[in-house]
């Protein structure tokens, strides 16, 4: 049986995976800050982990070990704000849970998968990481991070000729506590479609897959807008 460590399974996208990869078949570990909102995802195993924490990679391994291993580390946690006067509280907390808690949790998947000898490692980032988006400094920037810090893994990965398999989740806006407010954001997703798609990546060994079909056609446009009009855009 495959199984699965799912951080950030509690809520949205994260508990939405995991429900998905348990009706096909696979063995999951879920993992959240607040372990109460864990009860209902059915998992084979729960652990308490707060990414900004520093025993969070300890946690994460006493997981692995109670579920007798991982073929597939899948990372939803994040937080974001808009944050258009610099609150930097807001700010600060986002680079430290997108951050530090990203780098802090992949690079211990990494290493496991390093001396286990091979694994997968999926994670949400957004399409956010595309361009700096005015409203959204820190959360932008972090994703750019984000991004990065996995073709990084990727590459060093090959080079050291481990069998670790990435997968970069691009979603777009989607109806989770993340979003939830006063603002409307358009184009919104379900989580329940967007983790089927997330799920068929990574099936498919996809290494980018932003989603969905909308959002591929609206990055690949931001892509080609020069900084010189992109920062007169009022967002």
């Amino acid at each position: 049986m495959n199984k699965a460590i799912v951080i950030g399974a509690s809520s949205g996208i994260g508990f939405e995976v995991a429900r998905l990869l348990l009706q096909r078949g696979w063995a999951v570990g879920v993992a959240a800050r607040r372990k109460d909102l864990l009860q209902h995802v059915g998992a084979t195993d729960i652990e308490q982990i707060d990414v900004t924490s520093a025993d969070a990679p300890d946690r994460l391994m006493t997981l692995i070990e109670r579920m007798g291993g991982m073929d597939l580390f899948f990372y939803a946690s994040g937080i974001g704000k808009q944050n258009r006067e610099l609150t930097p509280d807001i700010e600060l907390a986002t680079v430290e849970t997108n951050g530090m808690g990203f780098v802090r949790m992949i690079g211990a998947a990494y290493r496991y998968f390093a001396q286990q000898g091979g694994g997968h490692i999926a994670a949400i980032t957004s399409i956010a990481g595309t361009k700096g988006l005015g409203p959204a400094p820190a959360y932008s920037a972090t994703k750019v991070m984000q991004n990065v810090y996995l073709q990084a893994l990727e590459q060093q990965a090959h080079a050291r000729k481990l069998d670790i398999r990435f997968t970069d989740i691009r979603p777009g806006f989607v109806d989770t506590a993340l979003l939830s407010g006063t603002f409307h954001y358009p184009m919104m997703l379900k989580p329940q479609a967007v983790a089927r798609e997330i799920v068929s990546a990574i099936e498919h060994h996809r290494h980018i897959r932003v989603i969905d079909w909308k959002y591929r056609i609206l990055t690949a446009v931001w892509r080609r807008i020069p900084r010189c009009f992109w920062r007169k855009i009022k967002l």
